[in-house]
């Protein structure tokens, strides 16, 4: 009976891990997993223990390839699964845990830089990509050779683009062709100057231009994906891309393309609404989403001196990934903000099964921080480490006399007006203590305790001591929908 409504404690031992087998053939895991170039980045290193780490749905493969590759390079290798926060993030603590000396990382990555120096390989795969059907399909969308363009992709058909960009040039003498932001070694110099880095690509662009001033056309997705089931990455360009230059997507297979533009404006007006409920919220719920990005400290504590500026109560959660279920137990929080990389900040965002709604650090920005540009002209950030300090996007908290701190606000949502913050951020930049307004209280009751106390059941209370004992008796069996003395009515 209860495997209707529930699975029973064994089928989590028993549950397979992706496919079972092999995914891949034998005589296509060389090329389809690089172990050639795999093999020679563990040598040039000379490493004797290497992590290899794959998401859920690559590890049917994972045997084959940690064999090949201690068959070819000589050294150990410790399959690392799927992480307890997201599968684009490096697991650097797993590997440390193993003892491993460096880490390979396959499948789609956020290519955030580790909280930790380790050397890290990726492997993006190679999805097949139809150079003359993308080429038609471009042409259809930009009939005018003139307009600038930036070819984007998802990262398995990144290999493809400088071969598209062969294509296309002989025409459009204004292209750009993006590449992945692979992560730095820590110590490396660059002689050359860096192209600029935005969504986790570089951008070569020529002395004296800026990215706003290009469309973009996107390969990768799929046909049979809803429209409103977005990857992660795609959405953290719509959001990100300036909302007057058009934007389209090609499927690399079929070469069919579809306009993004109204789905980034649904995007935007999401994201204004989330800001309008974290206006509105008196407690938030900080969400650690990830222990192996750097600097994720430094963002947690900006985040709490943040939502304490704006006066309102703040509490930090570590729940692993966010499941409804899971902050379902937090009622009395009224919205979530999750630290995590920039694809699983975004992933909640896409479902809307959550019982409160979750937040990106930059919805939290733009609705406690009153010197925060206006809607429309503030660009959204799906990385924390953008409003850090030391940022070029980083804007300050504006000082306690400041009039934008009493600056009347009206609720977008439920059209009352919201009264000024309860306290004021501190003088001294380097003291998190906050300073309050003189106001003629003693105290400050907690939303949780208020919340607690409001509601009719507040848990179960042993009364030990108060109860007389008695013998056990056969209690109801059934379900709840029905109980077997209930009858059949």
């Amino acid at each position: 009976m209860e495997s209707t409504f529930s699975s029973p404690a064994e089928a989590a031992l028993q549950r397979e891990a992706g496919a079972p087998g092999l995914r891949t053939p034998l005589a296509d895991l060389d090329q389809v997993y690089e172990l050639e170039r795999i093999s020679g980045f563990v040598s040039d290193l000379g490493c004797l223990r290497v992590a290899l780490q794959f998401p859920d749905q690559l590890l049917g493969d994972a045997g084959a390839v940690a064999a090949r590759l201690e068959e070819i390079t000589g050294s150990k290798m410790f399959i690392l699964g799927d992480t307890a926060y997201g599968s684009c993030c490096v697991d650097v603590l797993g590997a440390q845990q193993a003892g491993a000396q460096a880490l390979v990382h396959f499948g789609p990555a956020c290519l955030s830089p580790p909280a930790c120096p380790l050397p890290v390989a990726f492997v993006f795969g190679q999805r097949f990509v139809s150079l003359e059907l993308c080429a038609k399909a471009f042409e259809a969308q930009n009939p005018d050779p003139t307009v600038p363009v930036v070819l984007l992709s998802e990262p398995a058909c990144a290999h493809a683009l400088e071969a598209l960009a062969t294509l296309l040039r002989p025409r459009y003498l204004d292209l750009l062709v993006s590449s992945p932001a692979l992560p730095q070694p820590t110590g490396s110099l660059n002689p050359e100057p860096e192209p600029l880095e935005r969504f986790g690509r570089h951008f070569p662009l020529a002395p004296g231009r800026c990215l706003e001033e290009y469309g973009a056309f996107y390969v990768g997705g799929s046909e049979t994906s809803p429209d409103l089931d977005l990857d992660p990455d795609l959405s953290r360009l719509l959001l990100g891309w300036a909302p007057g230059q058009p934007f389209s997507s090609c499927c690399p297979d079929t070469g069919r393309t579809q306009d993004k533009v109204a789905q980034a404006r649904r995007l935007r007006a999401r994201r204004q609404y989330l800001v309008e409920r974290a206006r509105d919220a008196r407690v938030v719920g900080l969400l650690a989403g990830t222990l192996s990005v750097a600097r994720h400290r430094e963002a947690l504590a900006h985040l709490r001196n943040l939502t304490q500026a704006a006066g309102k109560r703040s509490y930090v959660l570590a729940l692993g990934r966010p499941t409804p279920p899971k902050l379902a137990n937090f009622p009395e929080v009224d919205v979530f903000v999750l630290l995590a990389c920039p694809l699983g900040t975004l992933a909640p965002q896409l479902s809307g099964n959550f019982f409160r709604p979750v937040l990106a650090p930059c919805e939290l920005e733009a609705a406690c921080n009153p010197a925060w540009p206006p809607s429309g002209l503030a660009p959204h950030f799906t990385h924390y480490k953008d409003l850090l300090p030391g940022s070029p996007f980083h804007v300050p908290l504006p000082p306690p006399d400041s009039e934008l701190w009493d600056t009347p606000d009206i609720s977008l949502i439920t059209g009352e007006l919201r009264p000024p913050p309860a306290w004021k951020p501190s003088i001294d930049p380097g003291c998190s203590a906050l300073t309050p307004r003189p106001r003629l209280e003693l105290a400050e009751s907690s939303p949780a305790a208020s919340f607690l106390s409001s509601r009719s059941w507040q848990g179960l209370q042993p009364h030990l001591g108060q109860t007389p004992v008695t013998g056990a008796v056969s209690g109801r069996r059934g379900i709840a929908i029905a109980y077997e003395d209930e009858g059949s009515s």
